[in-house]
């Protein structure tokens, strides 16, 4: 899909004024081949798929269509499985509006295979949560998928 619109001239580009309602997006974006597939497997099947390279024997998570060390084109692709390891999270303590949250709001970057999905983490307490804690993915029901990273709707404890 190509972008409907192309600006040439930087007095044609548009702003955004924070006190409207919307946000006015002039572009459409794909998530490209390897991408597509990926969310596609989220919605499909709740599953996660990364892709392989022979060469430097690494999985990517998300998965991509060329090897970022050796350029390789990555055509295996490998059902990774629902479980990763907590790399590192945070905390937020506060609501988008400014305003605190009752209970912080736990967001981690897990390590899946070789690769890294940034996400939510529910269903813990920060006392309970380590650096290299096993975690599973919690899915939507199949009928509220849209084939996007939030049909994984949380990740929990293991």
């Amino acid at each position: 899909m190509a972008l409907p619109e192309k600006i040439t001239r930087n007095v044609d580009s548009r702003y955004w004024y924070p006190e409207e309602d919307s946000f006015p997006v002039k572009n459409r974006y794909t998530a490209g081949i390897a991408g597509q597939k990926f969310f596609e497997e989220l919605r499909d099947n709740a599953k996660i798929y990364g892709t392989y390279c022979s060469c430097c024997n690494l999985t990517y998570v998300p998965a991509r269509l060329f090897c970022e060390r050796c350029l390789e084109r990555l055509e295996d692709w490998i059902d990774v499985g629902t479980t990763g390891t907590v790399f590192s999270y945070t905390a937020a303590y506060l609501n988008l509006d400014g305003s605190a949250r009752e209970e912080p709001h736990i967001l981690a970057a897990i390590k899946i295979a070789d690769g890294i999905l940034l996400h939510r983490l529910e269903e813990c307490s920060l006392k309970e949560l380590e650096i290299g804690r096993e975690v599973e993915a919690v899915f939507k029901p199949r009928e509220e998928r849209n084939g996007n990273i939030l049909d994984i709707r949380y990740f929990k404890l293991k």
